[in-house]
């Protein structure tokens, strides 16, 4: 610690600057760890946003299901009851299992982006995690093999099926990430691989959207189950494909790996 006389002829101590960088305090060469920065409030107000809407949908789901059983919830036209009261019944299970691990991961993987968590309890960030891709690989398997019921035709089984395998796939690459320590990397892919968890609350947003522009044009009261149709068969692909570049605009912002085209082969050539 050097010092510095002030106009008084007394020696004012002059902070140095420490080994690591940081600036030695008068109570020794301790450098003090920067405060923990807040995210902006419109990063909280969006994360509040995609957790109760996560939420929400977790309620609706659990709660349509565990009403009662396939044959009766399709005489109420519940949920996707009517699709598969008739399939076979490692096909109704599959359902169950996919609606159940579906739903745990909605729920577990708002908090999975909660920086608090991160940063106060690792230990407790990573247990979570592994019971959520467990949750989505379950979720994603099952839903493959269900997508031959669904009520959306050939666009619901390419739909939900590419969904589904994307889910999977970057939920894969997320956790080898984290397992050789690439945290960017992982961060990255844990970004997309939640935007494909979210395809619940969004196929709902998007169906009641689709629904209420076509209701000027049709007598809701009559037609109202063609609007429906109408309406569900352009949600298997609607639900997740502009998630995708949400999150792909998020990794950039965040400065994480992100994906971009390669050049032209003229210009490559050009090189």
């Amino acid at each position: 610690m050097s010092d510095r006389r002030n106009e008084e002829g007394t020696a004012t101590p002059v902070p140095q600057p420490t080994e690591s960088g940081g600036i030695a305090t008068l109570a020794g060469s301790r450098s003090a760890p920067p405060p923990p920065r807040r995210p902006p409030a419109r990063s909280r107000t969006g994360w509040t946003l995609v957790l109760l809407s996560s939420l929400a949908v977790v309620a609706f789901s659990v709660g349509t299901y565990a009403a009662g059983s396939l044959e009766s919830l399709a005489e109420d036209g519940a949920g996707l009851s009517e699709a598969y009261a008739s399939a076979p019944a490692f096909a109704q299970v599959l359902l169950y299992v996919h609606i159940a691990t579906a739903a745990l991961a909605l729920l577990l993987g708002p908090f999975q982006f909660s920086r608090a968590l991160r940063r106060r309890s690792p230990r407790a960030h990573r247990a979570v995690g592994r019971v959520y891709l467990v949750s989505v690989l379950l979720g994603a398997v099952s839903g493959v093999l269900v997508t031959p019921w669904n009520s959306a035709g050939m666009a619901g089984f390419f739909g939900f099926g590419g969904l589904s395998v994307l889910w999977a796939v970057t939920a894969v690459r997320g956790y080898r990430a984290a397992r050789r320590g690439d945290i960017a990397h992982h961060q990255a892919w844990m970004i997309r691989n939640f935007a494909f968890t979210y395809a619940a609350p969004a196929l709902r947003l998007w169906l009641g959207l689709l629904i209420l522009v076509q209701a000027p044009f049709h007598d809701m009261d009559t037609e109202f189950d063609m609007v429906f149709d109408n309406a569900y068969h352009a949600v298997p692909f609607l639900a997740w494909v502009p998630n995708v570049f949400v999150a792909e605009w998020l990794i950039r912002r965040r400065n994480l790996p992100s994906y971009r085209l390669p050049p032209p082969a003229s210009a490559r050539r050009g090189r």
